[in-house]
């Protein structure tokens, strides 16, 4: 059973799982990258995957071939679904059982097929699913944080080349997203607006950081980027949660990101990178941490797309600074150029 520790002077928890370390690739170097016709997420190898939760069809039975988008456990969780809490003290220190959800979602059975590579339809069809497993997922008291992923290539943290999203249920909110949701909250009651709003009309008005923009989304390069080439998907409807979303705010998302994907390959020569989808905590966090009263009106959920294009270092781990060579007003036209 994995189990959580919380660090005493930041708050922060630490999932400790060494069921992770069973992963092959973990005792590899260099690793060795399975074809498609030992890879556990093709069509016909889907014995070698825990049971599906969801999958969109054209043919065929469940745990079999003729699925468009399928989504079953992780085969190496970091998190279990099963047990109970247990939160208790060891000492001074508090732990819990390393309880949550770890799912895949298989987004292609094409190999090779990259996000950018698939039709807008079916991006949709995957975002649809992420969509239902959230909706599930959420029901679960246990769970505070649900969260989104998308690892491209081996040094962002992917095992499988194929093509997948990860959906992780944590039992606490972290650290990161309880920031913004200070901020945010913060920000509302000083001014009785959004700061996401604000930064969408902002951008809009200077123009100079868009790399995209559509009926129902914007995408730029933040005005304080962290790292080169850094994006936000912000939708232009007032939302705290991804799974809010009705069909054709989905298909103008799986547009969104073919486009931005599409220039950011074209600029970059298809850099590794991570996507990963802020959504508000769930409702039961909203309860326990006072937030639910502001939540609709302060807080939007979004997308961030971080290539990996520089390395971080002991400055930025030091100091929590960061330093971007590439101003993102530069970074934004490069990404419109092509």
């Amino acid at each position: 059973m994995p189990e959580l520790r919380k660090d005493l002077i930041t708050d922060r928890w630490v999932i400790i799982s060494t069921e992770r370390a069973k992963r092959p690739q973990d005792f590899r170097s260099p690793p060795i990258e399975p074809d498609s016709n030992n890879c556990p997420f093709c069509p016909g190898n889907e014995g070698q995957t825990p049971p599906e939760l969801w999958a969109a069809r054209e043919r065929g039975h469940a745990n079999g071939p003729g699925w468009k988008v399928r989504i079953v456990p992780n085969k190496f969780p970091a998190l279990r679904v099963e047990g109970g809490m247990n939160r208790e003290a060891e000492g001074i220190y508090d732990r819990m059982n390393g309880i949550g959800a770890h799912e895949v979602i298989i987004d292609t059975p094409d190999h090779k097929s990259a996000l950018e590579e698939q039709s807008v339809e079916h991006i949709a069809l995957a975002l649809t699913g992420c969509k239902e497993r959230l909706l599930d997922l959420r029901h679960d008291n246990r769970f505070r944080y649900l969260l989104i992923f998308k690892n491209v290539d081996r040094t962002t943290g992917a095992s499988l080349s194929h093509s997948h999203y990860q959906l992780i249920a944590t039992p606490v909110t972290p650290l990161s997203l309880k920031a913004k949701l200070a901020g945010a909250r913060e920000y509302f009651e000083r001014k009785d607006r959004s700061v996401f709003h604000d930064i969408l009309r902002q951008e809009q008005r200077d123009g100079t950081r868009i790399v995209f923009e559509s009926d129902g989304f914007l995408v730029f390069c933040p005005y304080a980027s962290r790292f080169p080439f850094e994006l936000c998907v912000l939708p232009k409807r007032q939302s705290p949660d991804f799974h809010s979303m009705d069909q054709a705010e989905i298909l103008q998302l799986a547009d969104a990101l073919k486009v931005t994907l599409i220039r950011l390959g074209r600029a970059l020569e298809r850099p590794q990178y991570n996507l990963i989808v802020h959504t508000a905590p769930t409702r039961f966090a909203h309860r326990r941490s006072g937030l639910w009263d502001t939540l609709d009106h302060d807080f939007r959920w979004h997308i961030e797309i971080l290539p990996r294009v520089t390395e971080v270092a002991g400055f930025e781990w030091g100091t929590g600074f960061f330093i971007n060579p590439v101003v993102p007003e530069q970074a934004a036209a490069h990404l419109r150029e092509a």
